[in-house]
Formats: structure tokens, C-alpha cells, sequence
């Protein structure tokens, strides 16, 4: 005897939900799907070269902190889809739909770190991606204070906009530790941050009280 098997609802209102979820899984992961790109390379390349993959991104020539700084400005209605950019300790690893890679080098003395602080959602971040990156709060005037564990001020009520990714970027000194504080409208947020070769290079968690 033969049965036809159908569906239940249950089953179908769940393949209609799949599409939305699977999407906005996508969304605040965003940050961290950059790290399929690799790891560090072994030879990394001082400024972008011809490429015919990277040709339509208009990068040729920069060097890695000048295509950080072009690319964490973007609007984000502007942001390039088929490149992918993963922010490294020492490096800016690109990648594109094609599969070729590039990584280029980071300034020696410099470290950047990214951050989105946030009122009401956040998402886990390691590596930030400054194609897929997205963070609660975007162009919003922030004050950021920077103080190291030795007594340095580096940013001292600091006047930053996050970018319309939600992100703030901050070029920081390298291999240091020590306290970073940002606020807004009247709230603030107070983290403990390193700058070292294996530290992350996207913060999130700062939420603003």
C-alpha cells in the first residue's frame, strides 16, 4: 500500500521561515563570515596591484591602511559585493567572488580597531569585515577616550561619527593595553582592550548605559 507523504503546516510555515532566518543569521554574522578569507600570510603585499578581480573595486596602488580607511567610509548602500575585507592584527586580508586573494600589510606601529557600540542589539565580531560589517548606531556623534595601563592618554574626549556602518575606526598604537571609553548622548561605555598581533580587531560589546 502506498502512502503519499504531504507536509504538515508545521513543516511548511518552517521552509518559509528558513529563507529570513538564514538571512538574518547571514546579517549578524556578518562580521565574523570574513574569517573564512584565512589567516595571515606568509608574504603580504605593501599596496594593491594589478589585478583584472580587483580592478572594478578601484583600489590599485593603496596601500593596506588607505583601502581600511576608503572602505570603512562607504555608505553602506555602496559597498562593494564581491569583495570581502577582513581586518587583521597585522594585516588587511581581501578576497573576492572569484576566489583570488590579496593580503596587504598593516602599518608596523599601528593597530586598527573597529568598533560599534550599541544601544539594544549587538553581534559577535573577531575580525572586522568592512564589506559585511554592520552595527547598530550609524552616524552618530561619539566621544572616545583611550588611556593606556601606564598612564598614557592617547585619545583624550575625542570627537568621532560612527560611519553608516555603525563602526568607528580607530587607529591605535601597537602592542598596548588599556582602557577605552566612548560615549554618546549622554550615555557611555568602558572596555579593556589590547592592541597585540593576536588580539581581535572588532569590538561589540561595548553597550552604551
Amino acid at each position: 500500500m502506498y502512502f503519499e507523504s504531504r507536509p504538515s503546516n508545521w513543516s511548511r510555515q518552517a521552509v518559509r521561515l528558513a529563507a529570513p532566518i538564514a538571512a538574518l543569521s547571514l546579517l549578524l554574522a556578518g562580521c565574523s563570515a570574513a574569517d573564512v578569507a584565512g589567516g595571515d600570510s606568509a608574504a603580504s603585499e605593501s599596496t594593491v596591484s594589478g589585478s583584472l578581480a580587483f580592478d572594478e573595486f578601484g583600489l590599485q596602488g593603496l596601500s593596506g591602511e588607505q583601502v581600511v580607511d576608503k572602505l570603512e567610509k562607504l555608505k553602506t548602500a555602496e559597498r562593494p559585493g564581491g569583495l570581502m575585507a577582513s581586518v587583521r592584527p597585522t594585516e588587511l586580508v581581501l578576497s573576492t567572488k572569484s576566489g583570488e586573494q590579496k593580503a596587504l600589510e598593516l602599518p608596523k606601529e599601528k593597530f586598527y580597531l573597529s568598533v560599534a557600540p550599541y544601544q539594544t542589539q549587538s553581534h559577535d565580531c573577531t575580525f572586522h569585515s568592512l564589506t559585511t560589517c554592520q552595527g547598530e548606531l550609524s552616524n552618530q556623534d561619539v566621544t572616545v577616550d583611550f588611556t593606556t595601563d601606564d598612564g598614557r592618554e592617547i585619545l583624550n574626549n575625542a570627537k568621532f561619527r560612527t560611519n553608516d556602518n555603525g563602526f568607528v575606526g580607530l587607529w591605535l598604537p601597537r602592542d598596548v593595553s588599556g582602557t577605552l571609553t566612548i560615549s554618546s548622548a549622554g550615555q557611555s561605555a568602558t572596555a579593556q582592550i589590547s592592541t597585540g598581533s593576536s588580539d581581535p580587531t572588532c569590538l561589540t560589546t561595548m553597550k552604551l548605559t
